[in-house]
């Protein structure tokens, strides 16, 4: 299976400014990320960013990089930029991998670039399953709802799908009744890239403003998403500097 992997970095991340940059056992975020999309047997890799800092970072380690505009609305705009820019055929698979999933595994990346083996699938994307109450019931966490043909039905910030016999509107439970399929989202997809074309095309949909998650601008323009379900969740991402601080431990754990 063939595939592209292109990192979207913005610089400036209000959190944590910076954050490509910022030193993970000696070495800078986005090489992390980099390392761990070559090692999954992309044809090729491309960091897009907003900000020469982090072009130059990512040469210096011998990475490619692409300086895109600084007005783009979100990573998969950045993303769609270098497509074209790459001149890639429609019908090519792009992975879209954040530039602040250091620990994403190798593995995972892969994974989810093989389901568009399929032509009939647009999207594809990852999720895990939650087991969790207060993880289910936390409007920072993504769930999503799939079909018996593992494909994505909805994404939301509340608790789908919603157990009317266990839950209690205001309440969250000790335990999550058992049988029910609770899966939390992973933000990594892949994309054809006629797809990615097509969804960056589109306005915002009043489905995606309302839960603010644009893989439902998607959905509700009639693209197929299918998810594959990872056992165990990949490592934290970093959004903070208590997630920094946290990811830090853990490689120096493994050094």
């Amino acid at each position: 299976m063939s595939f592209h992997v292109v990192i979207p970095a913005r610089y400036g991340a209000t959190r944590l400014p910076g954050k490509p940059l910022r030193l993970i056992a000696g070495r800078p975020m986005i090489e992390h990320v980099h390392r761990r999309a070559m090692a999954a047997g992309a044809a090729s890799v491309v960091v897009a960013t907003d900000d020469t800092r982090v072009v130059e970072a990512v040469e210096d380690f011998g990475g490619v990089a692409a300086l895109t505009r600084a007005d783009h609305a979100s990573g998969t705009d950045r993303v769609a930029e270098v497509a074209a820019r790459q001149g890639w055929t429609p019908d090519e698979v792009i992975v879209n991998v954040q530039g602040d999933e250091p620990r994403m595994p190798s593995a995972a990346i892969a994974a989810v670039a093989k389901l568009l083996e399929h032509r009939g699938t647009d999207m594809a994307t990852l999720a895990t399953p939650i087991t969790d109450p207060a993880e289910l019931f936390s409007p920072h966490v993504v769930k999503v709802v799939v079909d018996d043909r593992d494909g994505a039905r909805w994404f939301s910030r509340a608790p789908i799908p919603w157990t009317r016999d266990a839950f209690t509107p205001g309440e969250v439970p000790e335990v999550l009744p058992a049988g029910v399929p609770f899966l939390r989202h992973l933000g990594l997809y892949a994309y054809r890239v006629d797809a990615l074309r097509r969804i960056t095309a589109l306005p915002p949909h009043p489905h995606e403003e309302a839960e603010r998650l644009e893989q439902l601008r998607a959905l509700a323009d009639g693209l197929s998403i299918a998810v594959h379900v990872l056992d165990e969740p990949p490592g934290h991402g970093v959004d903070t500097p208590e997630d920094l601080a946290r990811v830090e431990a853990l490689f120096a754990a493994e050094a």
